[in-house]
């Protein structure tokens, strides 16, 4: 399913989630940009002076200047970091160029040279026609996102041969994964104007870069992007050819027609059914067949189709006509059956089928990454058992068809294939290079392809390879992203490294206290590193690829600006989780006229999903949580257990377990940093979510009402039962148990005490809108208090600009009260 997230325009950032790809309420609060004639208007007419009186007075909460100070913030401090992006234009001779957008319109260009890092001022070569007017759905790579625009949806339309991925490209360059697209398979994923997405194939390298527009899109994906000047020839390895359903000799070509595969002879047009037993409801395609590379065998899956199941949506108040529409979504749900392919192996020159039992494979999920060794003897797959606590790669013998495991990876928990799965066959030396959890910790381990036999494990420690950049097969060597590689630095710091297929060898090419994006020369030889913290704005630094070593620092972010109105970076904060040892790491936002004399009610912004980590590490001059906190608040975020990017013993709290959301972790963090803070008011604690924050939201009011008094929940996945099949199957497991009966919203509703805001577009197509409702139902008939808000025509988010102040003055009245804006 798509990541569906409509939220708040003009924000800087990734795209809102939902309860599958990423966190909870990222938008700024009262964005200008949502209500654009009324706050650039005022704001063009108020001086710095008075921006400044506004920050400093007021100190009363909740109030209209207080509003009109959280509106104003991005308008505020917008433009007012500079030398913060580095975006190097590489020439010959080890040179790169670089532009600097100033304040007054004012820029500066800059020629370094890579061996020692010397720079002078430059005059880059005028741009041919066509090339520099902004980026297409074949545009360079060297993307990024900008400041968000108007909502809008772009169509991913697969049109390869193969299995593609879907990255979102934040505003630092920083890649965030969004699934994968099969061939022929189509994402309507939303998204906003100015935000950059980039497909790659599943080991990495670029297919196709582009930038949403206002409006619906479509970006069609159907190859590879020609080289150019821009493309990244370092970074990832080289793609598979596309699959051609003509024989490597070209005598024959494979024919799908009526669900059933026919060899048709190519010179003289003749067919030959290899398969009869093909129909509508069990069905061979054209685009999954497999030819071995001596053109004597012949691979094809048969896949047994899914069942269906409809949601259906009434949007109440269609723009086009008067009367409400009704709609409908394909949409699995846990426990459905879903598809089940089957490979089924054919002699070319016998016209017969080489029977290939199922043992190891009885139950996919999945069945992906098909391909045949160069000498035909065998092929091989990708099994994801349903559960998914099974993921094993399985070899075939051509001639024979027994069936034996190259790789049987097991969890007791789950094995987390959309985030931590990286496979990568190295045919020169019969040896693949996979990725595991197997000893508490995300690492990398190089295996006799032929055996199965681990030859060594490549990368160890306490600590995780955060995604691979490039395998070098020549040099025998792996370029990765870690985290949590420096023991002195916060374990989510992202840092670039190189390690030799042995395990020896380790250089950590970045070591800034900071979270790292790098991009290297197209010799590799090279790489400009640019990081920063919550605190620190951007620092960029050339450095030798080879060894790490600092060559010069390339600019460091000039923030006077920012400073001279008063701007304070959020505090980082560290505190104990459960279990007494393990770090939790989190983010405190004050109100920029805080006054430690007085008492603040605390607003934690949760999202508690298992496919990431949500506390933003890199800056940003505005967060979406400050906004909130100018209205009286102390507002907190951090990623407790059940989350990912730490150990494996971390995130496995959330193994069927979704209910728990780390609460017990978040409880105790803030308990710790109201024990440092005496004015944070832990008897007035609040929390709001999005998606899976949604659901997180309400659960931290049913299950511990003690601490958590006041809720805003949108769009929540409220019992996992009623959400898409991939995210919730993959966490709670497979079959459906009592467990999800347990931790469903639904079913605990009766216990509500606090005061609780649910917020839901009618339009949803992420989570269906009756999770929501189901909640509704029981608070009802359990005879509990509660606001509702459902808002007509909108999709997955907040609800808009309406939704987002009725978040505001929900807290306001509730934690302060006060009655809003008064």
């Amino acid at each position: 399913m798509a990541a569906r997230s409509p939220a708040l325009r003009g924000r800087r950032g990734r795209p809102r989630p939902c309860a599958h790809f990423s966190p909870g309420v990222q938008v700024a609060a009262g964005s200008p940009a949502r209500n654009t004639t009324t706050t650039r208007g005022y704001a063009a007419g108020l001086g710095v002076g008075l921006l400044l009186a506004i920050a400093s007075a007021a100190l009363a909460q909740g109030t209209r200047i207080d509003y009109e100070r959280a509106l104003l913030l991005r308008t505020w401090y917008q433009g007012k970091v500079t030398r913060d992006r580095v975006t190097p234009h590489w020439l010959d001779g080890g040179r790169f160029w670089y532009r600097l957008d100033l304040p007054g319109g004012k820029s500066e260009t800059w020629l370094v040279n890579a061996r020692t890092g010397e720079k002078s001022s430059y005059t880059p070569p005028a741009v041919p026609a066509g090339e520099g007017g902004g980026l297409t759905a074949r545009a360079p790579f060297g993307v990024q996102s900008r400041d968000g625009g108007a909502e809008t949806e772009v169509a991913f339309q697969n049109r390869t041969e193969g299995r593609v991925n879907l990255w979102w490209v934040d505003a630092g360059g920083e890649r965030r994964e969004y699934g994968g697209l099969g061939p022929g398979e189509e994402r309507r994923q939303h998204t906003f104007a100015g935000h950059a997405w980039l497909i790659t194939t599943p080991e990495g390298r670029p297919l196709v870069a582009f930038v949403a527009e206002e409006g619906p899109r479509k970006a069609v994906i159907t190859g590879p992007v020609a080289g150019g000047r821009n493309a990244p020839p370092f970074r990832g390895p080289a793609a598979r050819p596309p699959r051609e359903t003509r024989s490597p000799d070209g005598k024959w070509r494979a024919v799908v027609r009526e669900y059933n595969v026919f060899l048709r002879d190519a010179a003289n047009e003749q067919e030959t059914p290899l398969t009869t037993d093909g129909t509508a409801e069990d069905y061979y395609s054209e685009r999954d067949v497999w030819w071995s590379p001596d053109s004597r065998k012949l691979v094809a899956i048969r896949t047994r189709r899914a069942q269906e199941h409809k949601v259906h949506f009434v949007e109440s108040s269609p723009r086009d006509q008067l009367q409400p529409k009704l709609h409908t979504l394909d949409y699995l749900k846990p426990g459905d059956r879903i598809a089940h392919p089957r490979p089924h192996l054919f002699d070319v020159e016998t016209r017969k089928e080489v029977p290939v039992a199922d043992e190891l494979f009885p139950n996919p999920w999945s069945i992906t990454e098909l391909r045949w060794e160069p000498d035909s003897r065998r092929f091989t797959f990708l099994y994801n058992q349903r559960g998914h606590q099974v993921l094993r790669i399985v070899a075939v013998d051509a001639d024979s068809g027994e069936a034996r495991a190259i790789v049987d990876e097991q969890s007791k928990t789950f094995i987390d294939y959309n985030g931590k799965k990286f496979s990568y066959y190295l045919p020169e030396r019969s040896e693949l290079i996979w990725m595991s959890e197997r000893d508490g910790w995300n690492h990398l381990y190089l295996y006799d392809a032929k055996s199965g036999r681990v030859k060594n494990q490549i990368t160890s420690g306490e600590w995780v390879v955060r995604g691979v950049d490039r395998v070098d097969s020549a040099k025998r060597q792996v370029w990765f992203r870690a985290g949590g590689i420096y023991p002195d630095q916060d374990p989510y710091y992202v840092h670039y490294c190189r390690v030799n297929f042995d395990g020896t060898g380790l250089v950590k090419l970045t070591d800034g206290n900071g979270t790292h994006t790098a991009e290297f020369s197209p010799d590799g030889r090279y790489l400009v590193d640019t990081y920063s913290r919550a605190d620190l704005a951007p620092v960029t630094e050339l450095r030798d690829a080879e060894d790490g070593k600092l060559i010069s620092q390339i600019e460091k972010a000039d923030t006077a600006a920012l400073l001279a109105l008063g701007w304070r970076p959020p505090e980082q904060f560290v505190a104990k989780a459960r279990d007494g040892k393990t770090d939790v790491y989190g983010l405190i936002f004050r109100p920029s006229n805080f006054d430690e004399r007085k008492k603040y009610p605390v607003i934690e912004d949760i999202y508690a999903g298992p496919q990431d980590s949500f506390v933003p590490k890199g800056f940003r001059p505005l967060h979406s949580q400050q906004s909130l906190a100018e209205l009286g608040f102390i507002v907190v975020k951090l990623d407790g257990m059940g989350t990912s990017n730490r150990s494996k013993a971390f995130h496995d709290v959330c193994a069927k377990n979704l209910g728990d959301a780390g609460l017990p972790d978040r409880i105790l963090w803030i308990k710790a940093a109201g024990a440092k803070y005496p004015y944070m008011d832990l008897s007035r604690v609040g929390v709001y979510g999005t998606s899976a924050g949604g659901q997180n939201s309400v659960r931290a009011l049913l299950a511990h009402p003690e601490f958590y008094k006041v809720g805003v929940s949108a769009c929540g996945c409220h019992d996992n039962r009623m959400d898409k099949i991939w995210w919730n199957e993959l966490w709670m497991g497979w079959p459906i148990g009592p467990h999800y009966d347990e931790q469903s919203n639904v079913t605990q509703a009766h216990k509500l005490e606090g005061k609780l805001l649910l917020i839901v577009g009618e339009m949803d197509t992420n989570v269906d809108p009756a999770s929501t409702m189901q909640v509704v139902d029981r608070l009802v008939k359990a005879n509990k208090d509660f606001d509702l808000l459902v808002v007509p025509g909108a999709g997955h988010g907040m609800g808009g600009a309406y939704g987002m102040r009725r978040m505001q003055d929900f807290f306001v009245r509730h934690l302060l009260g006060v009655e809003p804006r008064r």
